[in-house]
């Protein structure tokens, strides 16, 4: 991949981790230029809010039937892969997230 498809692709990959209506709104304007460096950071982050979904589907289930509190701490990992992934976006890196990357591969 060369740094001008990096460089065009740069604001739409760190939108796509700036919540789900951002992957969604990357996407769409991606659709048409398949732009391959927005692709790969669409791909990050839909495994993010996945993981976000799954967590706090778990957190609420969890919660509920055991009342322990230090569960809440867990919903702050997806944010926190969001935010590795939109530095790694702004950096112009093709690095896959910790754990989360190469699920669905």
């Amino acid at each position: 991949m060369n740094q001008q498809t990096i460089n065009e692709g740069k604001i739409m990959a760190v939108i796509s981790y700036i919540t789900a209506i951002g992957l969604l709104i990357a996407f769409i304007v991606n659709y048409d230029k398949k732009n391959e460096f927005v692709k790969f950071h669409i791909g990050q982050s839909l495994r993010v809010w996945i993981l976000a979904i799954v967590i706090g589907l778990v957190l609420r289930l969890a919660a509920t039937s055991s009342g322990l509190g230090l569960l809440g701490l867990i919903r702050w990992i997806p944010l926190v892969f969001a935010v590795i992934g939109a530095i790694n976006a702004n950096n112009g890196k093709l690095e896959k997230l910790p754990y989360i990357g190469t699920i669905g591969e």
